[in-house]
């Protein structure tokens, strides 16, 4: 046997001899702690304070709807973008209609560009991040989230999830759906950058301002 044939040799045997190795457990990125509901609003509202980014707790959707147009009065606007959503309809419900712009097809991002606010409803609550996981089956939705000056969402508590893993069945359900169009969008605090002098600018890239109304 060659010198060529025996490393081959040896090759086949150790691969051969692999299906019998027991491999390592795949290792558990993202541990899971199952927090309760209130430990992980805290944890949220810690981390989306780190990031200047601002929550408000509210007993019942009367109380959103109170608190919403008191941000809206504090905030001197006078036009808020609007998801189609259930929990957006119930929020803006006490509002002046005069102010509320539905999204709409086709809507031109230099009109919406115009808009004080949006409002949007977010899918998941990401409680190690402060991070907000919003679906946007269309451009309108998602330049909700991106072109206005302030940013509002809406959320429940059940929302809430520990981190991403635990929250992924439910978005993993939602994208399985065949009809389903568009992207998720996740949001952690207003748009952050820094210039040369290392000073940290908020507002250049997305919303200078982020709220998040959480509900219960």
């Amino acid at each position: 046997m060659s010198s060529r044939d025996e490393i081959l040799q040896r090759l086949h045997d150790r691969l051969a001899g692999a299906a019998t190795v027991e491999l390592p457990p795949v290792p558990e990125v993202w541990p899971r702690e199952n927090p309760d509901q209130a430990a992980m609003a805290d944890r949220f509202e810690t981390e989306l304070k780190a990031v200047h980014g601002e929550i408000i707790r509210c007993a019942s959707i009367e109380d959103a709807q109170k608190r919403l147009a008191e941000l809206v009065e504090q905030n001197g606007w006078t036009s808020l973008g609007v998801m189609y959503r259930p929990i957006c309809s119930d929020a803006v419900k006490n509002l002046d209609e005069k102010i509320v712009r539905w999204t709409k097809p086709n809507w031109a991002p230099t009109e919406m560009a115009e808009l004080s606010a949006g409002v949007v409803a977010a899918e998941a609550l990401l409680a190690d991040t402060g991070s907000s996981v919003i679906a946007c089956p269309t451009a309108e939705d998602r330049l909700l989230c991106y072109l206005v000056p302030a940013c509002v969402i809406l959320a429940r508590k059940y929302q809430l999830a520990e981190h991403l893993p635990a929250a992924w069945e439910s978005i993993a359900q939602q994208c399985a759906q065949p009809n389903l169009s568009g992207e998720f969008v996740i949001v952690t605090g207003p748009s952050r950058t820094s210039d040369i002098e290392k000073k940290l600018i908020l507002g250049v890239h997305g919303p200078k301002k982020i709220f998040v109304i959480l509900i219960g």
